[in-house]
């Protein structure tokens, strides 16, 4: 007697359950997938974080000669040359070793222990000659902890006295750097006549400037050309080495973003 081959019962049920988990299973693959490929997101906290991590690192990764440009332009207003005013440019003499905060030779006493007070790092210097090397120009930037720091710090300078902001009292001031054979080679302390400050970023920046003959500290206020010829050149100085060391930071990038977290 033959006999009959019967055919496989099928399931269409169960066949449907297989298509619907496997295509679950890879929606969920492309879920995780695009789950790994999406940029990471930082919290606002977080990329404030990063831009001052990036700011304080500056003056690291900045090199010395760019961070005290050779030639810096400053400019003369009108009520000093007329008509419209008149472009110069200042010329760095030399750059000073770097030196710690609390070195008097490279702060005043005073100054030493304020900036030490507050977290300063390091103390970078340079000096320049202004157009005419008549006057002499000191810089120096104060490496603090943080920009609240460099903000208390330069505050405090500019209104312990009844000072115009910006500048500072004699005895709260950035030490010459005396560059020898040059037209700073007499600039000493006691030629300062008039010194600035200003914040950027976690930076202090300061700025003193005298005369290149190595005459004494005078008023100079009495004398509204000098006065204005000096304030001019120290401003220029100081504002040119602060720009690149305050400059906002780029948006923070996540790791294998293209673009902006």
């Amino acid at each position: 007697m033959q006999r009959v081959k019967r055919g496989r019962k099928r399931h269409p049920l169960r066949a449907l359950a297989f298509v619907v988990l496997g295509l679950a299973g890879i929606v969920g693959a492309g879920y995780l997938i695009s789950g790994q490929l999406k940029p990471r997101t930082f919290t606002h906290a977080q990329q404030r974080k990063i831009e001052a991590w990036e700011v304080a690192k500056r003056w690291r990764v900045i090199p010395k000669t760019r961070l005290f440009p050779q030639i810096v332009g400053y400019r003369l207003g009108p009520a000093v040359v007329g008509n419209k005013g008149l472009k110069l440019r200042a010329s760095r003499l030399a750059i000073a070793p770097q030196a710690p905060c609390t070195k008097v030779d490279g702060a005043s006493t005073a100054l030493a222990a304020l900036l030490s007070k507050d977290g300063c790092q390091t103390m970078l210097r340079a000096t320049y000659a202004d157009a005419t090397s008549s006057l002499v120009v000191t810089v120096g930037i104060g490496v603090l902890k943080d920009q609240a720091s460099a903000s208390a710090v330069a505050h405090y300078l500019t209104h312990q006295q009844a000072t115009a902001q910006g500048w500072v009292s004699h005895s709260l001031v950035l030490q010459p750097f005396q560059v020898a054979e040059t037209a700073a080679a007499a600039f000493g302390p006691g030629q300062r006549q008039l010194s600035w400050v200003t914040a950027a970023g976690s930076y202090v920046v300061m700025a003193t400037v005298g005369y290149a003959d190595g005459r004494p500290h005078e008023p100079v206020n009495s004398d509204s050309y000098i006065y204005l010829e000096m304030t001019s050149v120290v401003r220029g100085i100081a504002a040119a080495v602060a720009a690149p060391l305050g400059a906002p930071p780029a948006a923070p990038h996540c790791p294998g973003a293209f673009s902006a977290c």
